[in-house]
């Protein structure tokens, strides 16, 4: 009776916690400009208008959020896979490798989690190199700053896989390279697609690192259009809300049909290595 009881009160939590305010967004989303400036949970009064509103926040200056959503995806896709494999490799060796060197090489992974990024220098090391307002220089800036939790990743998986089977393709005559890509890297799909959806979601929704190293209407990502149905004197709760809620949709359909394979990467090594 108690774990059934346990499981309710998880169930109302994250009713509370994620499908209420969802329906918020929605319903707001789904107003005209006057009722949406009331901010009431409550069905429109005054008829529907999900598709003028999504018809307007598409055209709104010049159909920016539909490079916005480009950029994006761009950025997005560029960055894991940089990320997927350079984690990959990094975590094999640190695993597989032991030396004189791993203790440092940790310390610096661990110190790419808890060392902030300072902006200031890092956007002038950018322009001194010419990156600066780049597709380049933001796909390296997001690589940075989401490989040492990938390395992390990687290196607890590795530590379920049998050394023997790295000894085996030796044998066989593979080399470096080839044991990896043909033998490791297959064994790692659960923790690939961990960081796939994990980072890309972090990469899809990054709103400062954008913000600060990539500036300009030109190359506008899905967040900071935000910025056009919102300034200091004047909101368009509705246009806002249904920018929040297109915006929403693509990490949200990753999250529901890769949750499972999430959990398992999460928790690989967490016993063994």
């Amino acid at each position: 009776m108690k774990k059934y009881f346990v499981g309710i009160i998880a169930i109302l939590v994250s009713i509370v916690v994620f499908i209420v305010p969802f329906a918020f967004i929605f319903v707001t989303a789904a107003k005209n400009e006057q009722e949406a400036s009331l901010l009431e949970f409550t069905l429109p009064q005054q008829g529907w208008q999900l598709w003028e509103n999504v018809v307007t926040v598409f055209s709104a200056r010049d159909y920016i959020l539909v490079t916005a959503f480009i950029n994006s995806t761009i950025l997005t896709v560029a960055s894991v896979a940089i990320m997927v494999v350079l984690a990959a490799m990094v975590g094999y060796v640190l695993q597989r490798r032991k030396s004189r060197w791993n203790h440092l090489i940790n310390f610096f992974v661990l110190a790419g989690l808890i060392v902030p990024p300072a902006v200031v220098p890092t956007i002038w090391v950018m322009q001194s190199l010419g990156l600066f307002k780049t597709m380049p220089g933001m796909i390296l800036i997001e690589v940075t700053f989401g490989l040492s939790f990938c390395i992390l990743l990687f290196r607890a998986f590795v530590s379920t896989i049998p050394r023997e089977l790295d000894e085996a393709a030796i044998i066989d005559g593979a080399g470096p390279l080839r044991l990896f890509f043909t033998v490791v890297l297959p064994l790692l799909k659960p923790v690939v697609i961990t960081v796939i959806v994990v980072q890309a979601v972090a990469v899809f929704n990054d709103f400062t690192n954008p913000l600060y190293f990539f500036p300009g209407d030109a190359n506008a990502t899905v967040q900071l259009t935000l910025y056009n149905f919102s300034s200091q004197n004047l909101s368009q709760w509705n246009l806002l809300f249904m920018d929040i809620l297109l915006i929403t949709i693509p990490p949200l359909v990753m999250y529901i049909f890769f949750n499972r394979q999430i959990v398992a990467g999460m928790t690989s090594g967490a016993v063994k290595g």
